[in-house]
């Protein structure tokens, strides 16, 4: 049996999924990847990370470079407040935990919660733990264990990686 011609009716019963699939659609960045996916990441297409940052941010922060020893304005830094992931704003660590540990780059104890997330690096012949923002996935530094107490821990982060927020410490 043959399939009836659509009429009208079947034509305009189709427009409300056809808007959605717009309003959908007008959602995606270029490359199809939503801005803000519906895991709570952020992200953005090459392009738009290439505009949006800096030269020696996007080789820190998206091709996982790491910027000169005592490069940074931010090493030597005290104020009070909250230093946030440079490629999307999350607040990453507090000055309160923030030391001098004589490397040439800002240093924490601890990070805020949920605000990096980490993974093995066994580039340039060493094996170290990398770290990463939580929601944009930008690299930030990596982790050792030669910290000060309570954590033992030594956030090595780029400053390039960083902005800060100043007043009262998250």
């Amino acid at each position: 049996m043959k399939s009836p011609a659509p009429t009208r009716r079947h034509l305009l019963q189709g427009v409300p999924f056809l808007g959605v699939g717009l309003f959908a659609g007008a959602l995606l960045l270029e490359d199809g990847a939503p801005a803000r996916a519906a895991d709570g990441a952020y992200r953005l297409t090459d392009a738009e990370w290439r505009r949006k940052l800096t030269p020696a941010q996007y080789d820190v922060l998206r091709e996982e470079g790491t910027e000169m020893a005592f490069s940074s304005p931010l090493d030597e830094f005290w104020k009070a407040g909250t230093y946030h992931c440079a490629g999307c704003g999350q607040a990453a660590y507090s000055s309160r935990t923030k030391f001098e540990s004589n490397t040439g780059w800002p240093s924490f104890w601890q990070p805020l919660p949920k605000a990096v997330a980490e993974r093995d690096d066994s580039s340039l012949g060493m094996e170290r733990t990398e770290v990463h923002c939580s929601r944009c996935l930008s690299h930030l530094g990596h982790v050792f264990e030669d910290g000060p107490k309570p954590t033992g821990l030594r956030y090595c982060m780029n400053g390039v990686a960083l902005s800060f927020q100043p007043g009262t410490p998250a």
